[in-house]
């Protein structure tokens, strides 16, 4: 019998395009608490928090994609988090872009952010 081995995943990094990498640099440490994780000349980086990193390249984000999902909540990241309200209210008081309140679903409480990309983030603390 022939039995199929998978390597494990070890890591997972989303890779988002970005208009302007040092201002996303700075947006994802100053204001979400990331560090950064390393950085490849001008145009690619990544940074990190808790095991769990995001990539960063400069390229030209496509506004009317950013639009579409905007309008539709579609996001872009899930970030499954404790203390939720707690980091509602550090967000706001960072001035990071608020979309969608802090509320209850059957599932848990989330909000929404947006990053300067437009990227859509959610924040989620699982019921």
């Amino acid at each position: 019998m022939h039995t199929t081995t998978y390597s494990k995943i070890k890591k997972m990094s989303p890779q988002i395009l970005v208009a302007d990498i040092d201002r996303s640099i700075e947006f994802y440490t100053k204001k979400l608490g990331f560090n950064v994780d390393f950085r490849y000349e001008d145009f690619y980086a990544g940074v990190i928090k808790d095991g769990f990193s995001i990539h960063l390249k400069t390229g030209n984000p496509s506004s009317e994609e950013r639009k579409n999902k905007r309008k539709n909540e579609h996001l872009d990241i899930v970030f499954s988090v404790e203390e939720v309200e707690n980091l509602y209210i550090d967000f706001g008081n960072k001035s990071v872009e608020i979309i969608q309140p802090l509320c209850g679903r059957p599932y848990g409480k989330e909000f929404y952010i947006t990053d300067p990309d437009g990227y859509i983030l959610a924040f989620l603390e699982e019921a």
